[in-house]
Order: structure tokens, then C-alpha cells, then sequence
């Protein structure tokens, strides 16, 4: 949570100009408009972006009928440091990028 009042310059109940722009341009304001597949890769430890946003977006994904996959570290944060786990995201990664964009 601090990354995103970092990023904005203040808390969203602030009601600060910059708080309400990101609002209004936030992923969840459009899942009506999502058809491209999405592949939602997510540490836990990062604390960025919360799980349960990671993961709504990914169930929203699902229940448009978009194609999604996720990718899940529950040991690693922002950084997949690792070597097992940075294999995986790689693997994953790169087959994903072939399987859409071939």
C-alpha cells in the first residue's frame, strides 16, 4: 500500500488531483472492455500490488471468457530471485508470448 500513496503523492481519500486521475484510469473501471489474454504473474511478498487485486483480475478474466493464466510465488516479492522459481516465470513467460503473439 505505500508504493501506491508513494506513486500518487498522497492517500487516495486525500482527494488530492493525481489520486483521483489513477482512480479513474484504474484496471477494474473497464473489465467490460478486456478481451485480449492476460497472463497475471503475482508474489506474494510483493507489496505493490495485493494478492486479492492480482487475483480478482484474473477471475475477472475467466468470467469474460478471456483467456488467463496465473502465475503464483508464495515465497518471492517484486524480484523473482530464486533460481527454481525465476526457471518457472521464464518458462512461463516466454511460452505465453509464443502461444499469443505467434
Amino acid at each position: 500500500m505505500w508504493f501506491s500513496q508513494w506513486d500518487m503523492g498522497s492517500a487516495v481519500w486525500e482527494g488530492k488531483e493525481k489520486s483521483k486521475k489513477t482512480y479513474e484510469n484504474s484496471p477494474h473501471r473497464f473489465v467490460e472492455e478486456w478481451d485480449t489474454p492476460i497472463l497475471c504473474i503475482h508474489s506474494e511478498k510483493d507489496y505493490r500490488v495485493v494478492v486479492s487485486q492480482r487475483i480478482a483480475a484474473f477471475n475477472a478474466a475467466r468470467m469474460k471468457g478471456v483467456a488467463a493464466e496465473l502465475l503464483y510465488f508464495p515465497d518471492e516479492n517484486h524480484w523473482v530471485v530464486k533460481a527454481q522459481n525465476g526457471m518457472l516465470w521464464q518458462r512461463t513467460f516466454f511460452r505465453w508470448l509464443r502461444r499469443w503473439l505467434e
